[in-house]
C-alpha cells in the first residue's frame, strides 16, 4: 500500500491490484494516519507523492472506504472522498479530511476500524478542475 501507482486517465482499484502506466501519476507515500479528536471526531491525513506530476503539478480526488465501530460493537461501513492538489513547486503534498463518525451525533465514543483506499485520480495542472468521482 505504501506505492500505490496511478494514472491521469484511467484509475484502478486496490482490490483488482492492477497498475497501468502513465506518464502523470501519484503515489500515497504512506497507509493514511487518523487522528483522533473527540470521541467520535477524526482527522484522516494522505501523505502524496508527486514527483511525477511534471511543471504543471497536479490535482485529483482520494476516494477511500471508512470501517468504524460504535460502543456498543456496531460495525458500519462508509465511503468517502477529499481532493487534493500537487504545486509545480512541490513533490508532495497533503489531503486531510474531517469526518465524524456516530449514530447519535456526538453521544458515543467510536473508533475506526480500518481505512482503505478504492480510488485515486490525476489530473495534469492544478488550475484544472479535479475530476468528480461517481457515487454507486
Amino acid at each position: 500500500m505504501n506505492m500505490i501507482g496511478l494514472c491521469l486517465v484511467a484509475t484502478m482499484t486496490l482490490s483488482a491490484g492492477a497498475v497501468l502506466a502513465s506518464e502523470r501519476s501519484v503515489s500515497l507515500s504512506q497507509d493514511p494516519l487518523i487522528i483522533r479528536l473527540n470521541k467520535d471526531e477524526f482527522r484522516i491525513a494522505f501523505g502524496i507523492n508527486g514527483d511525477r506530476c511534471g511543471e504543471r503539478g497536479c490535482s485529483g480526488i482520494i476516494r477511500y472506504r471508512v470501517i468504524w465501530k460504535t460502543a456498543d460493537g456496531m460495525t458500519r461501513s462508509e465511503t468517502k472522498h477529499v481532493s487534493y492538489v500537487v504545486s509545480p513547486l512541490a513533490s508532495r503534498t497533503i489531503a486531510v479530511d474531517r469526518q465524524y463518525f456516530d449514530t447519535a451525533e456526538g453521544q458515543h465514543r467510536t473508533d475506526i476500524v480500518k481505512v482503505s483506499i478504492d480510488e485515486i485520480t490525476c489530473r495534469d495542472g492544478v488550475g484544472e478542475r479535479a475530476p468528480s468521482i461517481e457515487h454507486l
